[in-house]
């Protein structure tokens, strides 16, 4: 299955987006439980973050992000999505 990193940047409201926040981490977990995110956190300034998923194809990838529920809050700046194949790592087959 590709994988896909998914980088966010985020708008500068930290209090909307931390509003957000736990409703975005709790469908994150949700996917995890199902395979589809092997990691995901904000970077350390907390200006942006990584994901990285697991998904059948591009379609797939662009429903996992519309439904994301900071999409929907509107704090996400910009998304850069890049398939991904790594050579090396745990999380290879």
């Amino acid at each position: 299955m590709p994988k896909y990193a998914v980088e966010y940047s985020y708008i500068e409201d930290v209090p909307r987006r931390h509003a957000v926040r736990p409703e975005h981490r709790d469908y994150l977990r949700a996917l995890a439980g199902q395979g589809k995110v092997l990691a995901a956190g904000a970077w350390t300034a907390d200006d942006g973050g990584l994901l990285v998923f697991e998904v059948d194809d591009e379609a797939e990838m662009q429903k996992v992000l519309d439904n994301d529920p900071y999409k929907a809050a509107e704090v996400i700046a910009s998304t850069k999505v890049t398939a991904w194949t790594p050579v090396l790592g745990v999380w290879l087959d």
